[in-house]
């Protein structure tokens, strides 16, 4: 039976317009039909953001591979990804004023606007990190096959381990909050992203050995670390908030 598209009005036989893709049959809207859009959309968990999340802490390396090689379907959309995970730890970050510079003299630097700056831009600040991580990865690793911006998916997935360990223990940075020891707290959550980190290129790198990509690893860290110093001095001259 041919069927006229409620979209395009192109006529197609078939469960989908070959045109544009609209559906045959559509649904009135409803509670029911809110409900299902709710679940396919934002909460479509079987088939993406607890899928990627579980494969990320049980084999992230090897399941970012086959992504880049094209086994696509279950996975979330990395920068969707990170988007979810950094606006929801910057909406926790801000509701409950976490304050990572206690006792600090402001100077030059205003701590309590800067802290506040980077709750309400969390997700921008983790993407724009997400290039520099690549240029660490790409320089160290670029003799094993992949371009930058397959580079550029395996940093955006580790930014998203890294991300969901922090919303983890938010109610220990929560428990520390206003004290010394949250800065010795957020140090032992950078260790951990490290491990996250080396734990990934390990599994990722496989046609090295892993020592080697370990070392390696290190190596991409430090050029990040570099990369990420300059950039920021350079931010910071333009904003002539250097300390002179």
């Amino acid at each position: 039976m041919e069927i006229m598209c409620k979209n395009c009005h192109q006529i197609f036989k078939g469960h989908y317009c070959n045109n544009c893709g609209q559906p045959a049959e559509t649904h009135k809207i409803n509670a029911h039909f809110l409900w299902h859009d709710i679940q396919h959309g934002l909460l479509h968990f079987d088939k993406g953001i607890l899928y990627s999340l579980k494969q990320l802490f049980t084999r992230p390396g090897h399941s970012i591979r086959e992504f880049i090689e094209g086994k696509r379907v279950r996975h979330f959309k990395p920068l969707s990804l990170v988007v979810v995970l950094a606006a929801l730890y910057g909406v926790l970050y801000h509701f409950f004023h976490i304050n990572m510079f206690p006792n600090t003299d402001e100077g030059s630097v205003n701590f309590n606007k800067f802290n506040e700056w980077v709750a309400t831009h969390y997700s921008w600040i983790t993407i724009a990190t997400i290039p520099i991580y690549t240029i660490g990865t790409y320089v160290v690793f670029r003799k094993q096959g992949y371009n930058y911006f397959e580079f550029f998916v395996l940093n955006t997935f580790k930014a998203s381990q890294r991300l969901f360990v922090q919303i983890l223990t938010f109610p220990v940075l929560f428990y520390f909050n206003g004290t010394p020891h949250i800065q010795k707290f957020s140090s032992a959550v950078y260790i951990i992203g490290l491990i996250l980190i080396f734990w990934t290129n390990i599994q990722f790198f496989n046609k090295i050995s892993r020592i080697k990509a370990f070392f390696l690893s290190i190596l991409s860290h430090i050029v990040f670390l570099i990369c990420f110093f300059i950039i920021a001095a350079i931010v910071m001259a333009v904003l002539g908030k250097l300390p002179v």
